[in-house]
């Protein structure tokens, strides 16, 4: 016997962990998950693993539910290089994709029962969007892009659209001058979180900025071969589609440059799409709708942040008024008021 646990003379065993692992992920892939829920669901399941084998655990038969508790355990007082602990949201995705594991092990009979059927995740809290830009805002950072450069024209339409349409840094990316319908005045977000796609209206004024990019723009940092067709809408100054990382990058310089006093990037665009429309009238499930939300309590989040209408509401209809505050100084009161029993 060589090699790590699992292992007969470095060939993996066909019953154990990783061996098993390797499988899950394909049928993942075959079952059409996204790319990045397959490799993180296989680097999740590696860190399980060499957990199991430091335990000398290799095969999912050894595995109890008192192990996988003390896993749980394990990911509560484990410690980053930096001395801070997993957050809750990294101990949750650890734990759910053992749950996903395991019950595909019973599914496909290679074990009798399930040892993480029972198993408890972590709660998560319910926090709010740190940032939300009012209207004065978001146009004080419009504002920012310099119009005279292509790029400069290129990130005033980059804004406009997440502002208006909400979407994700990933589906911003990808969109295609095929997903773009300006007599509709639509977006069409092709395999959106969860791979689904849906259709997203986009303003006047920002479609009115992606057509002023696509003249006099793109033409400059557009590469051949390009298709008008399948093309990508938004190009880096390479010519090429833009990076997940460089993106934010930007929208986040415009942010700062703002000197607003808050912070984000693509995602805070998002965010105040949201509660502005909100507190503009819009129905929560419209804003879900274009949000690609699949549960509306995803979408929830977005009435406690839009406070708004809360305070109109409040400023009308609560006693403690300042026009009453007004005619007590000027009336004294009436003569047969009495004081208030606080006891």
């Amino acid at each position: 016997m060589s090699g790590r646990p699992g292992q007969a003379d470095g060939v993996l065993d066909p019953r154990g962990l990783r061996a098993l692992a390797r499988r899950f992920v394909e049928w993942m892939r075959v079952t059409h998950y996204a790319e990045a829920t397959l490799e993180v669901s296989g680097r999740l399941l590696e860190y399980f693993i060499r957990w199991c084998e430091e335990r000398d655990v290799a095969r999912p038969t050894e595995v109890t539910r008192q192990l996988l508790e003390r896993y749980k355990r394990h990911l509560f007082y484990y410690r980053k290089r930096d001395g801070e602990p997993l957050s809750i949201a990294s101990q949750k995705d650890r734990l759910s994709v053992l749950r996903r594991f395991f019950s595909w092990l019973v599914r496909n009979d290679h074990l009798l029962y399930n040892p993480a059927s029972e198993l408890e995740l972590p709660k998560t809290p319910k926090h709010l969007p740190r940032t939300v830009l009012s209207v004065a805002e978001v146009e004080q950072v419009l504002s920012g892009p310099e119009l005279a450069e292509p790029l400069g024209l290129r990130d005033r339409a980059i804004l406009e659209t997440l502002y208006s349409t909400g979407l994700r840094r990933a589906e911003l990316i990808s969109l295609a001058f095929r997903d773009l319908d300006r007599s509709r005045r639509t977006v069409l977000v092709r395999e959106g979180k969860g791979r689904k796609d849906r259709m997203v209206p986009i303003g006047e004024r920002a479609l009115a900025w992606v057509e002023r990019y696509l003249e006099e723009a793109r033409p400059h940092l557009v590469v051949p071969p390009d298709s008008s067709d399948g093309g990508v809408l938004f190009l880096g100054k390479d010519g090429q589609a833009l990076t997940p990382n460089h993106l934010s990058y930007v929208v986040g310089e415009y942010v700062r440059g703002a000197e607003l006093g808050k912070s984000g990037s693509c995602h805070l665009f998002r965010h105040t799409m949201a509660t502005l429309m909100l507190e503009g009238g819009a129905d929560i499930r419209f804003i879900q709708q274009m949000l690609g939300h699949e549960k509306l309590t995803t979408t929830q989040v977005y009435t406690r942040v839009s406070i708004g209408k809360l305070q109109e509401v409040h400023a009308a209809t609560h006693p403690a008024r300042l026009e009453r505050m007004r005619d007590d100084e000027e009336g004294g009161g009436t003569a047969d008021e009495e004081p208030n029993d606080v006891s």
